[in-house]
């Protein structure tokens, strides 16, 4: 060191974080499956490195999160991963063993990509790492000229206090501050995407036609009914509650909305809702509804296949029996990955922040405090407690 030089002091502090007990849960998912834990980090990106590193401020619960805690073979994620491999991914994701990242939502495919590596964390077998998901952060050091120290960011992150994120291409700069924070992990990021994207690009939707969106309260599905209203279509959404049912029709401008728990024939349930037949449905739930609404499509029909929300929790997912419906009334079904249309979501940020600084776009959040919350807000969404889009405060800058 050359005379005068002062040696840089690195700050080592400790990270808590969440953490699985074990590396499947293949029963019903339970807030004892999760844990907290205790590690250290380096507030330092490595040398030579265009890694990011950040603090979460807000943490986002999804249900394909519940994909990371099975071992559930015949995944879509089989397309990406080849056993056969004795790779153990420590950095990056490598294509080898596909260890307990597989699921049936259409959604996790995304944790999936070469685009996604988040250093060291929820990628191996090894039990310490944290749950990864989305989440909004403030960059603390950076080697990658694209983020600098205090932007605001949001993207793929560990369930954790601070994440050092080693690629960067799932992570988004924040430029709108002017709506809550907290809206980047909902409706200005994946599930507001997935709303957009699946209702526009996939259903292909026009004025005056009948949808029909179930899961409506969820995250994603708020936002669909939304924008089929502001088009002009008819539109009936299924929750698990009166209260969400209320909602549904006072807060978010349904057209009709029904409690799924309440009805023993989804098949006459429809029917009752929908006498002309359903033009769209956006299916977030599959199962059992999914095969009432193959019963009640229009023809040409289009299926927007999101999520599956409904057999996540099964070792043995529910067959569904109506599929010569879609010969018939020429349906057209398909799933998609939000991943792929994140090439316009500065289109998508045109049109959704005028939406909500207008009034014409609302949100429902089911928000909680602290890292220790989100187990529990995890369990939640699968018995449908949850209040709206499931975040956690980490941080508040």
């Amino acid at each position: 060191m050359a005379s005068g030089e002062e040696e840089e002091v690195v700050s080592i502090i400790s990270n808590k974080q969440v953490v699985l007990r074990d590396h499947h849960v293949t029963s019903y998912l339970k807030e004892s499956d999760m844990c907290m834990s205790m590690s250290t980090i380096t507030l330092k990106v490595p040398d030579n490195s265009k890694g990011v590193l950040v603090k979460n401020l807000y943490l986002s619960c999804d249900p394909y999160i519940r994909g990371h805690t099975k071992g559930i073979q015949g995944g879509y994620a089989d397309e990406y991963f080849k056993t056969g491999s004795d790779s153990k991914v420590i950095d990056e994701i490598t294509y080898g063993d596909p260890f307990w990242f597989h699921s049936t939502s259409t959604l996790t495919i995304m944790l999936f990509t070469k685009q996604t590596k988040i250093k060291g964390r929820g990628l191996t077998k090894n039990d310490s790492e944290p749950i990864i998901g989305y989440g909004v952060a403030k960059v603390l050091d950076s080697g990658h000229p694209d983020f600098k120290k205090d932007d605001l960011v949001w993207g793929f992150t560990g369930w954790e206090e601070y994440t050092l994120i080693t690629e960067t291409e799932s992570l988004f700069k924040i430029h709108h501050t002017d709506v809550p924070l907290s809206y980047y992990t909902g409706l200005l990021s994946m599930p507001g995407m997935t709303a957009f994207t699946g209702f526009y690009e996939i259903c292909s939707p026009k004025k005056g036609e009948y949808v029909f969106v179930s899961s409506a309260f969820g995250a994603v599905g708020q936002i669909v009914g939304q924008l089929a209203k502001l088009l002009g279509c008819y539109v009936v959404g299924s929750a698990g509650s009166k209260e969400k049912v209320d909602l549904l029709k006072t807060k978010f401008g349904f057209d009709e909305a029904f409690n799924y728990k309440e009805e023993k024939h989804y098949d006459a349930c429809l029917k009752r809702y929908f006498p002309e037949g359903i033009d769209i449905y956006f299916d977030n739930v599959g199962g059992k509804m999914l095969d009432a609404a193959l019963l009640n499509m229009r023809l040409h029909g289009r299926i927007a296949a999101c999520g599956m929300i409904s057999q996540y929790e099964f070792d043995e997912p529910e067959g569904v029996h109506n599929l010569f419906n879609i010969i018939t009334k020429r349906v057209r079904i398909q799933g998609f990955m939000v991943y792929d249309y994140y090439h316009l979501y500065s289109n998508f940020l045109g049109i959704m922040i005028p939406y909500i600084k207008e009034g014409k776009i609302v949100y429902e959040e089911d928000i909680t405090e602290g890292l220790e919350s989100l187990p529990a807000a995890l369990v939640r969404l699968f018995s449908g407690k949850n209040a709206g889009k499931a975040v956690a405060v980490i941080a508040r800058e």
